[in-house]
């Protein structure tokens, strides 16, 4: 079990915003798990050295976002998780490539953790600077350069993601079988832009090539958002299909 984080003064990010991510990453952990009782607010006082008023304000926002509720006359519980609703699958690079017949492999070009820059912040619904856990890896297929991604997880909910090998070992593996996280929905935007001076040479294209760009964010079970993917695919090997009903 994590220690619980401090609450600190020394910081502009306020008490309540602090308690309240202090708290979260705790349940998506599953450092509490569903059914369990929260502690009482006069401890949850204590503890993090706040007012009531802080503590009551967390655990208004945790019950609406549905993370816990509470029961009268017995406390506040941890929420189950909701289910998964029917949806176009979330394909990982692994299995999209097996389904269309291609041998996939992985490079690992980066791995370390940054503070989160604003726009993914915002993405991610944590406050700017938050560590982040960073991986970027070039996706090949039969040996051909295919696709960068740039993966950026909210470090707090899977603390130690980027220990493993992410050559070998899948990512959305890691997160759900060492940090109980699974990739339930997510939202993109898909646009084509010129490959960069950077992209181009990874992907052994011409530079201002084609490019199909895409930015994922990606919820957990927990319904929170956990990863923000950026995907740079080759636009002359690459095309995306969907089924959609109407």
């Amino acid at each position: 079990m994590h220690h619980p984080r401090r609450v600190s003064r020394s910081t502009n990010v306020p008490l309540y915003q602090q308690l309240y991510d202090i708290l979260r990453g705790m349940i998506i952990r599953q450092e509490w798990e569903p059914g369990d009782m929260l502690p009482p607010e006069p401890e949850l006082c204590e503890r993090y050295s706040v007012s009531r008023t802080t503590v009551r304000q967390v655990m208004a926002k945790l019950v609406d976002e549905g993370l816990i509720y509470r029961r009268r006359g017995r406390g506040t519980f941890v929420a189950h998780p909701t289910l998964e609703k029917a949806m176009v699958r979330i394909l990982s690079f692994t299995e999209d490539m097996r389904e269309r017949g291609l041998e996939p492999r992985t490079q690992v070009l980066s791995s370390g953790l940054a503070p989160a820059p604003e726009y993914i912040a915002q993405r991610l619904e944590v406050e700017p600077g938050q560590k982040l856990a960073r991986l970027e890896r070039l996706r090949l297929a039969d040996g051909e350069p295919l696709s960068i991604e740039e993966a950026n997880l909210v470090h707090d909910y899977c603390p130690g993601v980027l220990q493993r090998n992410y050559a070998v070992v899948p990512l959305r593996e890691a997160l759900e079988q060492e940090h109980g996280i699974r990739l339930v929905r997510a939202k993109q935007v898909i646009r084509a832009i010129p490959a960069s001076k950077r992209v181009a040479p990874l992907l052994g294209i011409d530079r201002l090539s084609p490019v199909l760009y895409i930015e994922r964010v990606s919820y957990s079970q927990y319904d929170v958002p956990v990863e923000f993917l950026r995907i740079h695919y080759r636009g002359d090997r690459y095309s995306l299909y969907n089924e959609l009903q109407g």
